[in-house]
C-alpha cells in the first residue's frame, strides 16, 4: 500500500467511466455482510465436530471423513480465482446473491450424500460456490463504505471470517447432538436463502460498466501478478491462515497431555479467543494511524513472538490451560489485526481491478489454511509445532517489509 495512513483508493475516483457510487450505510451494511460471512466461511468448519457421525453414516473412518474438509478447501480456493475477477464485471451484489443461492443448493446436497466419495465431490462444489462471497464483499466495502469507516468495516468482516471457525463448530456440535448431522446442513441451506434475501434488501444495486469484458477481468489478475510488491504481500497472506489453522490443528493432534483427547476443553479454548476478534474492530480507529504494511509487519512479529513463547512453555509436555488461553488470545488478536491490513494494502495496489486483487488475496489466504494442518501434523510434538509457526509468521513479516521496500 502507499506509505500514508489513507490509501489512494480513498482519494481518487474509481478508474471507470461511471461516477463513483454513493456511500452505503455502515450500520446496515456491515452487520449483514458479517452475518452472511460467518454462515459461508463456517461451512469449512461445520464438518469437524461431526466427523465421527459422518464416518458411522458412510461406513468409513473418521480420518477418511476428514477429507471432506480438504475437499471444501480445494473448491473454495479455486473458486476465488474463478469468481473474484467476475465481480468487477457482473457486480458485487449480483454475485453475492447468486452465490448464496447456489451455495444453498450445494449445502442441502451435502445433507443427502450417501457415501464418502459423493460427499467429498459435493463438498468441492460447495466450496466452489461459497467462494462467490468474500471477494465481492471486500470490494463492495472498499467502494461503498465512506473512507473514514472503511478500514473498520473490513476489520469487522475479516474478524467474522475468523470467528466462523469457532461459531461453525459450536453450532454443528449442538445441532448434530440434538437432530443428527444431516440437519446441520439443511438448516444452513435455509439460512443461506434468508441471507440472499437480506443482502438484496440491504445492499445498493450494482453499477457495472459494459466497457470491459469478462476476459479483461482475468487479464487484470495477470497484470497484478507482475507487481513484485503485490506478489510479496500475497506470499505474506499465505503465512497468515497457515499459522492460525496450524496452531489449533497442532493443539488438537499433538497438544499437551492435559489437552489431548479433551474436546470440551479445546472448544472452550477456541471460544476464549472470540473476544480478541471483537476487540480488534473496536481498536481499529487507533490502529489506522499506522500505514497498513506497518500494521502487517508489527502484528505478524507479535504473533510469531507469542508462538515462540508457547514453544518454550510447552517443552515439558504439559502447559497451564489458563496461560495457554491468554497466549492464544494475543495470538488471535495479532492475526485479526493482520488480515484487514493485508486487504487494505493489496487493494490499494489494485487500481480498477479490485475484485481481481481481492480474489488473489482470498486464494492465498485459504491456500495457507489448507497447508496449516499438514504443517502441524508433520511437525510432531506441540512445542515443535509452535516453533515452526513462529518461523512461518516471522517469514511473513519479512516478506511484507520487503514488499514495502520494493514498492518505495
Amino acid at each position: 500500500m502507499p506509505f500514508a495512513t489513507k490509501p489512494p483508493s480513498e482519494t481518487r475516483p474509481p478508474e471507470t467511466p461511471e461516477a463513483a457510487p454513493e456511500s452505503a450505510s455502515f450500520l446496515r451494511t456491515v452487520p449483514a455482510l458479517c452475518a452472511v460471512g460467518v454462515l459461508i466461511v463456517g461451512q469449512l468448519y461445520t464438518v469437524l465436530p461431526v466427523l465421527g457421525l459422518l464416518a458411522d453414516s458412510w461406513s468409513t473412518t473418521a480420518a477418511a471423513a476428514g477429507w471432506t474438509t480438504t475437499a471444501f478447501v480445494v473448491g473454495y480456493a479455486a473458486g476465488f480465482l474463478f469468481w473474484g475477477p467476475l465481480s468487477d464485471r457482473l457486480g458485487r451484489r449480483n454475485l453475492m446473491i447468486l452465490g448464496l443461492l447456489l451455495t444453498a443448493l450445494t449445502t442441502a446436497a451435502v445433507a443427502a450424500a450417501p457415501n464418502l466419495a459423493v460427499g467429498c465431490t459435493i463438498r468441492v462444489v460447495q466450496g466452489l460456490s461459497a467462494a462467490t462471497f468474500a471477494p465481492p464483499a471486500f470490494a463492495y466495502i472498499a467502494e461503498r463504505i465512506e473512507p473514514a469507516r472503511r478500514v473498520a468495516a473490513m476489520t469487522w468482516l475479516t474478524s467474522s471470517f475468523l470467528a466462523a471457525g469457532v461459531l461453525g463448530q459450536v453450532y454443528a456440535q449442538s445441532v448434530a447432538d440434538a437432530a443428527g448431522w444431516r440437519t446441520v446442513f439443511v438448516i444452513c441451506a435455509a439460512a443461506m436463502i434468508g441471507g440472499a434475501l437480506l443482502l438484496r434488501g440491504v445492499l445498493a444495486p450494482d453499477r457495472t460498466s459494459a466497457a470491459t469484458s469478462s476476459l479483461d477481468a482475468y487479464r487484470a489478475m495477470g497484470r497484478l501478478l507482475t507487481k513484485p510488491s503485490l506478489v510479496l504481500l500475497l506470499l505474506t497472506t499465505v503465512t497468515l491462515l497457515c499459522g492460525f489453522v496450524a496452531v489449533y490443528t497442532g493443539l488438537q493432534v499433538a497438544g499437551p497431555a492435559n489437552l489431548a483427547g479433551d474436546p470440551d476443553t479445546m472448544l472452550l479454548l477456541r471460544a476464549g479467543s472470540l473476544p480478541a476478534m471483537v476487540l480488534v474492530p473496536l481498536v481499529t480507529p487507533f490502529l489506522v494511524r499506522l500505514p497498513a504494511v506497518h500494521r502487517v509487519v508489527t502484528a505478524l512479529l507479535l504473533a510469531a513472538l507469542v508462538s515462540a513463547a508457547s514453544a518454550l512453555l510447552s517443552r515439558g509436555g504439559d502447559i497451564d490451560v489458563v496461560l495457554l488461553a491468554a497466549l492464544l488470545f494475543v495470538f488471535v488478536f495479532a492475526i485479526a489485526v493482520t488480515a484487514p491490513a493485508l486487504v487494505e494494502a493489496i487493494g490499494a495496489q489494485a487500481a480498477g481491478a479490485r475484485g481481481a486483487a481481492v480474489a488473489l488475496y482470498t486464494f492465498a489466504l485459504f491456500i495457507g489454511a489448507s497447508v496449516g494442518p499438514l504443517l502441524a501434523t508433520a511437525a510432531g510434538d506441540c512445542s515443535t509445532v509452535f516453533a515452526v509457526i513462529a518461523g512461518v509468521l516471522g517469514t511473513g513479516a519479512v516478506l511484507a517489509a520487503l514488499g514495502h521496500r520494493v514498492r518505495r
